[in-house]
């Protein structure tokens, strides 16, 4: 798919972290990004700055991603990318007990459900929807009616103590991933997933100085965090190559993550 003004993007958690970055890559292109986040005031400044759209959505609700989509498409036009960064993360050990009490708990359901909803149904909500859009759109020179870029995370394959619904929800993406793109082949959509392993997003870069000195020397090479725009980069060519359909790629420096 060629980037440029003709193509309409979707980006959800487009306000901040690698959500922007990839939002910021696509507008950088011509591509007229719409923004879907909680954040309104980082969100409507972002897509004033890209002269794109800003929603505010809850992609666990369905009213709201289809006021969402609604709004975008009568802003710029219906979508054929959708970017998935929406996401959250929580961390409690399946089954523990205190130290000193000896009291005995377990994950709260609550807690693992929210991270559930939010990471994988709401993402296949967001695919669902998009797709149902691309449908609508005549195909390109190439038979391409649009593509989708998920994402999820190294945790999907090395889920670390605590991370049992977080890995779950990642997980459910990495298994969706071919699915969607063989129901969709033969509309001309396609559909890949990225894992992130260890990036500075606002959230990682307000860990203290040590923890982040310590996970950074442990990636093999480069021994750094990801930086944002090198996702964006394989956001844009999942984009691009037509070829690129049904993968799942680490991108992650080549960690592999401990039990903790």
């Amino acid at each position: 798919m060629k980037l440029d003004s003709s193509i309409a993007a979707v980006v959800t958690g487009g306000a901040s972290g690698l959500g922007e970055a990839a939002a910021r890559t696509l507008a950088a292109a011509g591509v007229k990004v719409g923004l879907f986040d909680l954040n309104a005031e980082r969100g409507e400044a972002l897509a004033r700055e890209l002269g794109g759209a800003f929603c505010k959505v809850d992609v666990t609700s369905e009213s709201e991603v289809d006021a969402a989509f609604a709004k975008s498409r009568a802003a710029i036009g219906q979508e054929r990318i959708l970017v998935n960064c929406a996401g959250t993360n929580n961390a409690f050990k399946t089954a523990s007990r205190d130290r000193q009490s000896g009291e005995v708990k377990h994950f709260p359901l609550a807690a693992f459900d929210k991270v559930i909803q939010i990471n994988l149904v709401g993402t296949f909500r967001c695919i669902a929807k998009s797709a149902a859009g691309m449908l609508t759109l005549p195909p390109l020179d190439d038979g391409e009616r649009g593509v989708v870029v998920n994402t999820g995370s190294i945790a999907a394959e090395d889920g670390q103590t605590g991370q049992a619904a977080y890995a779950a929800s990642k997980g459910g993406i990495v298994s969706l991933t071919l699915t969607c793109a063989r129901d969709l082949c033969g509309e001309g959509i396609r559909v890949n997933t990225i894992l992130p392993g260890i990036f500075s997003t606002p959230l990682m870069n307000a860990a203290p100085e040590n923890v982040k000195s310590a996970l950074a020397a442990s990636v093999p090479f480069p021994k750094r965090f990801g930086h944002p725009p090198e996702f964006a980069s394989l956001v844009a060519e999942m984009c691009r190559n037509g070829y690129f359909n049904g993968e799942v790629v680490r991108l992650d420096g080549a960690i592999r993550m401990a039990p903790r």
